[in-house]
């Protein structure tokens, strides 16, 4: 009997696999803990809606990615820091310090996860890092340090 899963299940598949089990399972196991439902034609009809909607929703995510790569290795950040005279830095300057700086400078909201600092910037002057926006879309972004 072909099933639609509607619950990952160890050593069958996961949620939205359509699978061919015994009649016994699927009767006895699968339909009484609502894990899963018959393979009917109006269920292969909502299954094959909700994968074209899925494959849509990724498509645009990865577009989304890609067009935000092409904006932001063209751009530039400048994040202020308190330091010394020599240019050092009292401290270091952070993911999270660049994520705002991006925010307030030119309204991308990006989350400091994806901003992926190397080693922890602590002179002033000019760095890139790498912001990682998923589905292999990476960006280099231009960092420039200005001591106050």
């Amino acid at each position: 009997m072909k099933v639609i899963l509607q619950a990952d299940i160890k050593d069958q598949g996961k949620k939205g696999d359509l699978i061919d089990v015994s009649d016994g399972y699927a009767r006895n196991f699968l339909f009484p803990r609502k894990l899963a439902v018959e393979a009917t034609a109006v269920e292969m009809n909502a299954f094959k809606d909700r994968e074209a909607l899925k494959a849509r929703k990724l498509q645009a995510e990865k577009d989304n990615a890609a067009k935000l790569a092409s904006v932001i290795k063209d751009m530039s950040v400048t994040v202020k820091a308190k330091g010394g005279a020599a240019g050092r830095l009292f401290g270091s300057i952070t993911s999270k310090e660049v994520s705002d700086a991006l925010k307030a400078q030119h309204n991308i909201d990006l989350e400091k996860q994806r901003i992926v600092l190397n080693n922890p910037i602590r002179t002033s002057g000019s760095h890139t890092c790498l912001v990682k926006l998923g589905h292999n879309n990476n960006a280099e972004l231009k960092i420039e340090i200005e001591v106050i």
